[in-house]
């Protein structure tokens, strides 16, 4: 049976959570969850850089220079290349719709996966936060410097009905360096692989339970 420890902002050990070995032995292919990953950074770009080609630069129709009688190589428009302010060649252009579709069912074997897999190498903890009665990031920053993570790529993790009573909570973790804030229903599997450790918040957990069982 696999654990997950709690903790508060003090850093005092307040005990365990147990959490079933069948809930942890969910496997997932290798390669279902790099295309689940790959998909999702594809679909974060936005594929709207775009410059101008030949055809599309306003220049005037007119030759730069005569045909013949220069001694110059031939040149018919002043929006080639070549010329500053002409059409650019091999640079940016605007793409169509890259969308890549996600299996729902595939997501959330994944998300399961990857959670399992922090929960199993002890990178995920449970924090209670109730004593923090105003922002204070000194007090965070003191607790993330006790469990040796401050400086670290760190997720925190919340329901998100506790957003509002965790506000004070959000505005002090919000300038520690590799510190990252996230409601648990948005939370995807490159959130998940990107972040050395996960913390989450106390209220979270029962719902943190049900994505595992699910």
């Amino acid at each position: 049976m696999g654990s997950i420890k709690k903790f508060d902002l003090s850093g005092k050990a307040l005990g365990q959570i147990d959490v079933k070995d069948d809930l942890l032995k969910r496997e997932a292919n290798g390669q279902m969850i790099k295309d689940y990953i790959i998909a999702l950074r594809a679909n974060a770009r936005q594929w709207s850089a775009h410059t101008k080609s030949r055809s599309e630069v306003s220049h005037s129709g007119q030759k730069p220079h005569p045909q013949k009688g220069t001694g110059r190589a031939r040149q018919g428009y002043l929006g080639a290349p070549q010329y500053k302010g002409g059409g650019r060649v091999g640079t940016p252009r605007a793409k169509f719709d890259q969308h890549v579709s996600i299996n729902r069912k595939e997501k959330k074997a994944a998300i399961r996966f990857l959670l399992a897999e922090k929960i199993q190498g002890e990178q995920m903890i449970i924090l209670d936060s109730r004593a923090l009665k105003a922002p204070k990031t000194k007090m965070v920053a003191d607790f993330l410097k006790g469990q040796q993570l401050f400086g670290k790529k760190i997720l925190f993790v919340a329901e998100k009905d506790s957003l509002k009573e965790g506000g004070h909570f959000i505005k002090s973790m919000r300038n520690i360096p590799g510190a990252d804030f996230i409601v648990l229903d948005n939370v995807s599997g490159y959130d998940i692989l990107a972040h050395r450790s996960i913390i989450i918040m106390e209220p979270a957990v029962d719902k943190l339970l049900k994505i595992l069982e699910s």
